[in-house]
Order: structure tokens, then C-alpha cells, then sequence
């Protein structure tokens, strides 16, 4: 399967059943309840690498809630490094915050990054590891899902770099450059128009869906590329 037709079917997917983009949405605002939209994530990905093309149920929801903690953990494993460096920044920029400053506007920032110099270059850092931690994120959520969500087969690093190999470091990248970039565009674009509508109420519906339907994009596409490898 070319990147073209792995982006192609992913976007179509999502639309094959409104109801699952509708109850997903609803799944991730409620506080704790949004583990379950996690483990639907992972039940996207399971379902589309034994072969199926139907959007999966909701049913088990004690299976999906576990297995959205799962993920859970294995994302601020993931995270570790970049947030640290991210903390870096907001410590340098606090630190060199002029502390005498008494309006408003001046408390308010003082708890803002300020980017420039030490801050900056930890805060670039810490986007530029987000970015290639992500590279290897996907393939090792994907083989904790294939490996029937076992937490440790997220972090076998030779696994995956082998199936990285498999499916070819050119073609993984381009994939991963691409779905990337559409993540990011639509996330914007669903943003402000979704904050632009909240005063017409329909924002609300705008985000749940927007969000909704990357998330079940974005695991469908991350199944195609391993089902093809596992192919």
C-alpha cells in the first residue's frame, strides 16, 4: 500500500460510521471517562491489523478503559524527555523575569516563557525531541497493541527499529512527515474555526467532531503502514 492510498482509506474511515465519531467525541471531554476513547484508539489499530475495514465497536468498556490507561502511560513514558527540557525553559524564563514589575499585565507574563535566549533554545529543543520521539511513539504503541497491550513491547526498541526497517526508513519518514503535517494543519483549522463558532454553540460540535475524527484517522493510518510491513 503506496502513502497516498495509506492516507487516502485513513481519511476516508472515520466517515464510515458518524455514530462512532459522535460517541468518541463525547468520550473524550468527560474527565477519567476519556481513558476509554484511548483504548478505542487502541482498538482502531488492533482491529485494522487483523484484516478488518469496519469502524470497531464500543463494547467492553472495561477492556477500553484499561487499555486507554496503557496508553496513557506508555505517551508520558514518551514524554519524559521533551517535558523536562520544556521545564527547563519555563524555569530559565522565570528566572530572568524582572520580579519588581507591579502591573497586571507584567504579574500575568512573568508566568510565561519568555522566548529568547536559554528559554528559547529549551523550548526549540524540547519541540525538536516531541518531533523525533514521535517517529518511534507510533510504532511503539502499535506493538504494544499488536502485542495484545503489552506495556514493555512499547519500549523494545529493536523491534522498532526492525519493523521501521521493514517498511522502509524513506517510506516511514515520508509517511510520518505527512500525516504529521495534516495532523497539524487540520488541529489548527478545526481550532479557530471551532473558538470562532463557540459564540453559535456550534463550536462545541466543530471540536468534538474535528478531534474525534483525527484521533480515529490517525490510528487507522498507524495500522495500514504496520499491517502492510506485517504483510
Amino acid at each position: 500500500m503506496s502513502i497516498n492510498e495509506n492516507i487516502t482509506d485513513s481519511l476516508q474511515y472515520p466517515i464510515k460510521d458518524w455514530k462512532k465519531i459522535i460517541t468518541l467525541g463525547i468520550i473524550l471531554i468527560i474527565p477519567i471517562v476519556n481513558f476509554i476513547g484511548l483504548g478505542y484508539y487502541s482498538r482502531i489499530i488492533k482491529s485494522t491489523l487483523t484484516g478488518l475495514d469496519e469502524v470497531p465497536d464500543f463494547e467492553g468498556i472495561e477492556e477500553l478503559f484499561v487499555d486507554g490507561i496503557k496508553i496513557f502511560i506508555i505517551c508520558i513514558i514518551y514524554s519524559i524527555i521533551p517535558l523536562i527540557f520544556y521545564a527547563f525553559s519555563v524555569i530559565f524564563a522565570r528566572s530572568e523575569t524582572v520580579t519588581s514589575a507591579t502591573t497586571t499585565s507584567s504579574i500575568f507574563s512573568s508566568y510565561l516563557p519568555g522566548l529568547t535566549g536559554i528559554p528559547l533554545v529549551f523550548l526549540m529543543l524540547a519541540v525538536i525531541l516531541t518531533l523525533i520521539i514521535s517517529i518511534f511513539a507510533y510504532i511503539g504503541l502499535a506493538n504494544m497493541i499488536y502485542h495484545d497491550n503489552e506495556i514493555g513491547a512499547a519500549l523494545r526498541y529493536s523491534e522498532i527499529l526492525d519493523i521501521i526497517a521493514t517498511i522502509g526508513w524513506r517510506n516511514y519518514i515520508l509517511w510520518w512527515i505527512v500525516l504529521t503535517l495534516i495532523i497539524i494543519f487540520a488541529g489548527f483549522i478545526i481550532s479557530i474555526v471551532g473558538g470562532i463558532l463557540l459564540y453559535f454553540i456550534l463550536g462545541i460540535l466543530v471540536l468534538l467532531l474535528g478531534y474525534s475524527y483525527l484521533i480515529i484517522f490517525q490510528a487507522r493510518s498507524i495500522a495500514l503502514i504496520i499491517a502492510f510491513r506485517r504483510g
